[in-house]
């Protein structure tokens, strides 16, 4: 039951995103790093709105490395976190320098090594940036994959172990994708009609639908 339904999943979203692009503006893998580790608990279109700044300042490890903290935090100020992950951005340029040559390292040992770069962070720059199938959890596919009955994982370690195993690992890298657009465009957490959803209609568990009907009833009182 569940292996079919991520089939069904699957194809629905390869006909709507046939070829998903990466949302975050970057032009080297340097840029992307960066771009995703400010992503955390800040929109996408946040962080393109204060990347071309910083990337005019610096976009490169070695030029990046030399600036100081408050430069980094003056460019993504208005960004989550932001004054945690302008000293990651920091010490992780310095040590890509030191270390790896200037360059981002492509395995998982090293990106995860790199201050303010967790599993999932390294996760988006290996499958996006190294072609390296991977299977990066966000918010958007934590919630969809329960809403669906794809997992019952309550963190997203979980929901990622349960996700490869229903879907072929070719499909890793662009599903990621595919499902974070389907959140965004036509999945909302809030106020969204499971009835008339392309996934949800079909897909959503008898007790998300219990759910969403609760949270509706509560609202018009």
């Amino acid at each position: 039951m569940r292996q079919d339904k991520a089939d069904k999943v699957a194809k629905i979203l390869a006909r709507l995103y046939p070829d998903p692009p990466i949302p975050l503006q970057h032009d080297s893998t340097f840029t992307l790093l960066i771009a995703v580790l400010l992503s955390a608990q800040t929109t996408d279109a946040r962080v393109n709105l204060v990347t071309p700044g910083l990337f005019k300042r610096a976009r490169t490890a070695a030029k990046m490395a030399q600036l100081e903290v408050a430069e980094i935090l003056e460019q993504i100020r208005t960004c989550g976190l932001a004054p945690k992950k302008a000293k990651a951005i920091r010490d992780l340029s310095r040590i890509l320098v030191e270390k790896h040559g200037s360059q981002v390292p492509a395995h998982f040992e090293g990106l995860e090594a790199l201050p303010g770069v967790g599993h999932k962070t390294a996760s988006v720059v290996m499958a996006q940036a190294f072609g390296v199938a991977a299977f990066p959890v966000d918010t958007h596919i934590h919630r969809l994959a329960a809403r669906w009955g794809l997992s019952t994982g309550k963190n997203v370690e979980k929901t990622e172990a349960d996700l490869k195993k229903l879907f072929p690992e070719r499909l890793w890298n662009d599903l990621h994708l595919q499902i974070i657009y389907f959140g965004r465009e036509h999945c909302p957490a809030r106020g969204h009609d499971l009835s008339t959803c392309k996934i949800c209609s079909w897909a959503a568990t008898a007790k998300r639908v219990r759910e969403e009907a609760s949270k509706k009833g509560g609202a018009r009182r």
